[in-house]
Protein backbone atom coordinates (compact mmCIF):
# COMPACT_ATOMS: atom_id res chain seq x y z
CA UNK A 1 0.00 0.00 0.00
CA UNK A 2 1.70 3.16 -0.90
CA UNK A 3 2.10 5.81 1.72
CA UNK A 4 0.91 9.27 0.32
CA UNK A 5 2.84 11.20 2.39
CA UNK A 6 6.06 10.53 0.74
CA UNK A 7 7.20 12.45 -1.59
CA UNK A 8 10.55 13.47 -2.86
CA UNK A 9 9.39 17.12 -4.64
CA UNK A 10 9.35 18.83 -1.22
CA UNK A 11 13.09 18.56 -1.51
CA UNK A 12 12.53 20.95 -4.60
CA UNK A 13 12.55 24.90 -4.53
CA UNK A 14 10.08 26.44 -5.65
CA UNK A 15 10.51 27.33 -9.07
CA UNK A 16 12.67 23.78 -9.25
CA UNK A 17 9.71 21.63 -10.02
CA UNK A 18 9.87 18.47 -11.83
CA UNK A 19 10.03 18.75 -15.37
CA UNK A 20 12.06 16.61 -17.69
CA UNK A 21 13.22 19.43 -19.15
CA UNK A 22 15.90 19.52 -16.68
CA UNK A 23 19.84 20.11 -18.69
CA UNK A 24 21.94 22.21 -16.34
CA UNK A 25 24.81 23.30 -17.73
CA UNK A 26 27.22 21.12 -15.26
CA UNK A 27 29.08 22.80 -12.46
CA UNK A 28 28.83 26.47 -14.08
CA UNK A 29 26.78 27.55 -10.53
CA UNK A 30 28.93 24.44 -8.69
CA UNK A 31 32.88 25.03 -8.41
CA UNK A 32 33.86 22.44 -6.40
CA UNK A 33 35.75 23.07 -3.52
CA UNK A 34 39.28 22.58 -2.66
CA UNK A 35 38.65 20.06 0.19
CA UNK A 36 36.70 16.41 -0.42
CA UNK A 37 36.45 13.00 0.44
CA UNK A 38 37.57 9.31 -0.50
CA UNK A 39 39.82 10.52 -3.54
CA UNK A 40 42.96 8.93 -2.43
CA UNK A 41 45.50 7.74 -4.84
CA UNK A 42 44.22 10.42 -7.21
CA UNK A 43 45.74 13.74 -7.88
CA UNK A 44 44.10 16.38 -6.70
CA UNK A 45 43.58 19.35 -9.15
CA UNK A 46 46.12 22.15 -9.04
CA UNK A 47 44.90 25.08 -7.72
CA UNK A 48 43.34 27.16 -10.36
CA UNK A 49 41.27 30.99 -10.19
CA UNK A 50 36.98 30.72 -11.12
CA UNK A 51 37.37 31.20 -14.22
CA UNK A 52 40.16 28.86 -15.17
CA UNK A 53 37.76 26.23 -13.25
CA UNK A 54 35.17 26.80 -15.75
CA UNK A 55 37.18 26.42 -18.49
CA UNK A 56 38.25 22.80 -17.61
CA UNK A 57 34.96 22.03 -16.37
CA UNK A 58 33.56 23.02 -20.28
CA UNK A 59 36.48 21.30 -21.88
CA UNK A 60 36.11 17.93 -19.60
CA UNK A 61 39.30 17.86 -18.14
CA UNK A 62 38.39 18.74 -14.74
CA UNK A 63 35.35 17.21 -12.59
CA UNK A 64 33.55 17.26 -9.44
CA UNK A 65 34.70 13.37 -8.01
CA UNK A 66 33.17 11.89 -4.03
CA UNK A 67 35.34 8.87 -4.26
CA UNK A 68 35.93 5.60 -5.69
CA UNK A 69 36.46 2.19 -4.95
CA UNK A 70 37.18 -1.71 -6.05
CA UNK A 71 34.70 -3.75 -5.67
CA UNK A 72 33.93 -6.99 -6.83
CA UNK A 73 30.24 -8.83 -8.12
CA UNK A 74 28.92 -5.73 -7.69
CA UNK A 75 28.66 -2.49 -10.68
CA UNK A 76 29.34 -4.58 -13.38
CA UNK A 77 31.03 -7.86 -14.21
CA UNK A 78 34.31 -9.19 -12.75
CA UNK A 79 36.48 -6.67 -10.32
CA UNK A 80 35.77 -3.23 -11.07
CA UNK A 81 36.82 0.82 -9.87
CA UNK A 82 33.69 2.14 -9.25
CA UNK A 83 34.42 6.10 -9.23
CA UNK A 84 31.28 8.20 -8.03
CA UNK A 85 30.59 11.22 -9.55
CA UNK A 86 29.26 14.73 -7.10
CA UNK A 87 25.82 15.98 -8.34
CA UNK A 88 22.53 14.67 -9.11
CA UNK A 89 19.26 15.61 -10.63
CA UNK A 90 17.29 13.55 -8.46
CA UNK A 91 16.32 13.76 -4.82
CA UNK A 92 14.99 10.02 -4.54
CA UNK A 93 14.11 8.93 -1.01
CA UNK A 94 16.05 5.84 -0.83
CA UNK A 95 19.43 7.53 -2.15
CA UNK A 96 22.27 5.65 -0.31
CA UNK A 97 24.73 8.58 -1.07
CA UNK A 98 22.78 11.62 -0.52
CA UNK A 99 26.27 12.89 0.20
CA UNK A 100 26.66 13.06 -3.66
CA UNK A 101 23.35 15.39 -4.44
CA UNK A 102 25.64 18.24 -4.98
CA UNK A 103 28.48 18.94 -7.10
CA UNK A 104 30.07 21.84 -5.20
CA UNK A 105 30.43 19.31 -2.14
CA UNK A 106 32.77 16.94 -4.57
CA UNK A 107 36.37 17.23 -4.60
CA UNK A 108 38.21 18.46 -7.95
CA UNK A 109 40.01 15.99 -9.90
CA UNK A 110 41.89 16.10 -13.54
CA UNK A 111 40.68 13.38 -16.03
CA UNK A 112 44.28 12.62 -16.51
CA UNK A 113 44.74 12.27 -12.89
CA UNK A 114 41.78 9.91 -12.71
CA UNK A 115 42.92 7.66 -15.74
CA UNK A 116 45.83 7.50 -14.52
CA UNK A 117 44.55 5.63 -11.41
CA UNK A 118 42.30 3.97 -13.84
CA UNK A 119 45.32 2.59 -15.79
CA UNK A 120 47.59 0.71 -12.52
CA UNK A 121 44.49 -2.01 -12.74
CA UNK A 122 44.53 -3.11 -16.42
CA UNK A 123 45.85 -6.33 -15.15
CA UNK A 124 42.90 -6.97 -13.02
CA UNK A 125 40.54 -5.70 -15.21
CA UNK A 126 41.95 -7.94 -17.56
CA UNK A 127 41.80 -11.14 -15.58
CA UNK A 128 38.78 -10.63 -14.00
CA UNK A 129 37.10 -9.50 -16.87
CA UNK A 130 35.77 -6.65 -14.77
CA UNK A 131 36.56 -2.69 -15.48
CA UNK A 132 35.34 0.87 -14.81
CA UNK A 133 32.24 1.63 -13.80
CA UNK A 134 30.85 5.38 -13.57
CA UNK A 135 28.81 6.13 -11.22
CA UNK A 136 27.33 8.90 -8.37
CA UNK A 137 25.58 10.93 -7.79
CA UNK A 138 24.46 11.23 -11.73
CA UNK A 139 27.79 10.72 -14.33
CA UNK A 140 25.34 12.42 -16.72
CA UNK A 141 25.35 15.66 -14.80
CA UNK A 142 28.99 15.84 -15.98
CA UNK A 143 29.24 15.02 -19.92
CA UNK A 144 32.48 16.19 -21.15
CA UNK A 145 34.21 15.02 -18.27
CA UNK A 146 32.78 11.71 -18.45
CA UNK A 147 33.35 11.64 -22.21
CA UNK A 148 37.22 11.90 -21.60
CA UNK A 149 37.09 9.04 -19.09
CA UNK A 150 35.09 6.86 -21.08
CA UNK A 151 37.19 7.61 -24.18
CA UNK A 152 40.52 6.95 -22.48
CA UNK A 153 39.39 3.82 -20.45
CA UNK A 154 38.59 2.11 -24.46
CA UNK A 155 41.77 3.50 -25.68
CA UNK A 156 43.34 1.04 -22.60
CA UNK A 157 40.95 -1.62 -23.65
CA UNK A 158 38.91 -1.33 -20.28
CA UNK A 159 35.29 -2.54 -20.16
CA UNK A 160 33.24 0.57 -19.21
CA UNK A 161 29.97 0.73 -17.35
CA UNK A 162 27.76 3.80 -16.32
CA UNK A 163 25.39 3.57 -13.51
CA UNK A 164 22.61 5.95 -14.03
CA UNK A 165 18.89 6.69 -13.36
CA UNK A 166 18.72 7.91 -17.18
CA UNK A 167 17.08 11.25 -16.77
CA UNK A 168 19.93 13.04 -18.33
CA UNK A 169 20.37 10.28 -20.83
CA UNK A 170 20.58 12.85 -23.82
CA UNK A 171 23.87 14.63 -22.30
CA UNK A 172 25.33 11.10 -23.85
CA UNK A 173 26.79 11.65 -26.92
CA UNK A 174 27.14 9.38 -29.89
CA UNK A 175 30.75 8.94 -28.95
CA UNK A 176 30.39 8.18 -25.41
CA UNK A 177 27.75 5.68 -26.32
CA UNK A 178 30.00 3.47 -28.24
CA UNK A 179 32.72 4.34 -25.86
CA UNK A 180 30.39 2.55 -23.76
CA UNK A 181 29.92 -1.61 -22.95
CA UNK A 182 27.34 -1.53 -20.06
CA UNK A 183 24.59 1.07 -18.77
CA UNK A 184 23.30 0.00 -15.26
CA UNK A 185 19.78 1.73 -15.39
CA UNK A 186 17.90 2.38 -12.57
CA UNK A 187 14.31 2.39 -13.22
CA UNK A 188 12.69 3.78 -9.72
CA UNK A 189 9.48 3.47 -10.46
CA UNK A 190 6.81 2.08 -13.27
CA UNK A 191 4.38 4.56 -13.22
CA UNK A 192 4.48 8.17 -13.38
CA UNK A 193 3.52 9.33 -10.48
CA UNK A 194 5.22 7.01 -8.36
CA UNK A 195 8.61 7.98 -10.09
CA UNK A 196 7.72 11.34 -8.99
CA UNK A 197 7.03 10.33 -5.63
CA UNK A 198 10.39 8.51 -5.20
CA UNK A 199 12.59 10.77 -7.43
CA UNK A 200 11.14 14.28 -7.84
CA UNK A 201 11.55 13.74 -11.28
CA UNK A 202 9.93 12.69 -14.60
CA UNK A 203 10.34 8.81 -15.33
CA UNK A 204 9.66 9.50 -19.67
CA UNK A 205 13.73 10.37 -20.28
CA UNK A 206 14.46 6.82 -18.30
CA UNK A 207 12.13 5.42 -20.59
CA UNK A 208 13.31 7.37 -23.77
CA UNK A 209 17.16 6.34 -22.62
CA UNK A 210 16.57 2.61 -22.62
CA UNK A 211 15.39 2.86 -25.63
CA UNK A 212 17.98 4.56 -27.51
CA UNK A 213 20.25 2.20 -25.78
CA UNK A 214 18.51 -1.01 -27.09
CA UNK A 215 18.70 0.69 -30.45
CA UNK A 216 22.32 1.38 -30.86
CA UNK A 217 22.97 -2.50 -28.92
CA UNK A 218 24.52 -1.22 -25.81
CA UNK A 219 23.99 -3.78 -22.82
CA UNK A 220 21.47 -3.06 -20.09
CA UNK A 221 21.01 -4.18 -16.71
CA UNK A 222 18.17 -2.54 -15.24
CA UNK A 223 18.07 -1.93 -11.60
CA UNK A 224 14.45 -1.46 -9.07
CA UNK A 225 14.87 -0.85 -5.45
CA UNK A 226 12.09 -2.26 -3.46
CA UNK A 227 10.61 -0.20 -0.86
CA UNK A 228 7.43 -0.81 1.30
CA UNK A 229 5.13 1.48 0.73
CA UNK A 230 6.76 3.64 -1.81
CA UNK A 231 7.79 1.08 -4.84
CA UNK A 232 5.96 -1.89 -3.38
CA UNK A 233 2.62 -1.31 -5.29
CA UNK A 234 2.40 -4.71 -7.71
CA UNK A 235 0.63 -2.11 -10.40
CA UNK A 236 3.81 -0.02 -10.51
CA UNK A 237 6.10 -3.55 -10.53
CA UNK A 238 3.94 -4.46 -13.51
CA UNK A 239 4.14 -1.53 -15.33
CA UNK A 240 8.49 -1.16 -14.25
CA UNK A 241 8.49 -4.90 -16.08
CA UNK A 242 6.16 -3.79 -19.01
CA UNK A 243 9.02 -0.79 -19.50
CA UNK A 244 12.49 -2.85 -19.19
CA UNK A 245 10.26 -5.61 -21.02
CA UNK A 246 10.52 -3.48 -24.26
CA UNK A 247 14.67 -2.78 -24.17
CA UNK A 248 16.33 -5.68 -26.53
CA UNK A 249 19.49 -4.96 -25.29
CA UNK A 250 18.34 -6.05 -21.70
CA UNK A 251 20.09 -8.85 -20.39
CA UNK A 252 19.11 -8.65 -16.35
CA UNK A 253 16.99 -7.13 -13.89
CA UNK A 254 18.32 -6.69 -10.19
CA UNK A 255 15.53 -5.86 -7.52
CA UNK A 256 17.14 -4.61 -5.04
CA UNK A 257 15.68 -4.44 -1.16
CA UNK A 258 15.85 -1.39 0.94
CA UNK A 259 17.74 -0.85 3.87
CA UNK A 260 18.29 1.65 6.61
CA UNK A 261 22.31 1.95 5.64
CA UNK A 262 22.02 5.77 5.03
CA UNK A 263 19.70 7.03 7.50
CA UNK A 264 22.75 8.53 9.17
CA UNK A 265 24.01 10.26 6.24
CA UNK A 266 21.00 11.93 5.84
CA UNK A 267 20.45 13.08 9.54
CA UNK A 268 24.35 14.33 9.64
CA UNK A 269 23.45 16.52 6.53
CA UNK A 270 20.73 18.11 8.26
CA UNK A 271 18.36 16.69 5.57
CA UNK A 272 14.59 15.02 6.24
CA UNK A 273 14.61 11.44 6.09
CA UNK A 274 10.96 10.24 4.86
CA UNK A 275 11.72 6.84 4.99
CA UNK A 276 13.00 6.61 8.93
CA UNK A 277 10.08 4.28 9.95
CA UNK A 278 9.96 2.07 6.66
CA UNK A 279 10.86 -1.21 7.60
CA UNK A 280 13.29 -3.27 4.78
CA UNK A 281 10.83 -5.80 2.79
CA UNK A 282 11.48 -9.40 4.08
CA UNK A 283 13.45 -12.09 1.55
CA UNK A 284 9.60 -13.64 0.18
CA UNK A 285 8.30 -10.47 -0.39
CA UNK A 286 11.61 -9.28 -2.31
CA UNK A 287 11.43 -12.89 -4.23
CA UNK A 288 7.58 -12.33 -4.76
CA UNK A 289 8.66 -9.13 -6.74
CA UNK A 290 11.17 -11.13 -8.58
CA UNK A 291 9.19 -13.56 -9.82
CA UNK A 292 6.23 -10.55 -10.83
CA UNK A 293 9.88 -9.56 -13.26
CA UNK A 294 10.50 -13.08 -14.19
CA UNK A 295 6.86 -13.85 -15.50
CA UNK A 296 7.73 -10.87 -17.92
CA UNK A 297 10.54 -13.40 -19.70
CA UNK A 298 13.04 -11.02 -17.71
CA UNK A 299 16.27 -12.94 -15.95
CA UNK A 300 15.95 -11.17 -12.67
CA UNK A 301 18.51 -11.35 -9.72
Amino acid sequence: MANQQLDARTYFRVGEGSTGEYAPQPLENEVPRAAGKGLDGIARAPEMTHHEHIMAVRSGDLGSLHSWELVTAMDGPGTRMTIFFAGCPLRCLYCHNPDTMHAHDGTPATADAVLERIKRYQTIFRVSKGGVTFSGGEPLMQPAFLAKLLRGAKEMGIHTAIDTSGFLGRNLSDEMLSNTDLVLLDVKSGLPDYYERTTGRKLQPTIDFGKRLSKAGVEIWGRFVLVPGLTDDPRNIEAAAEIMKGWSSLSRVEVLPFHQMARDKWESLGMEYQLKDVQPPSKEDTERVREIFRSHGLKTL
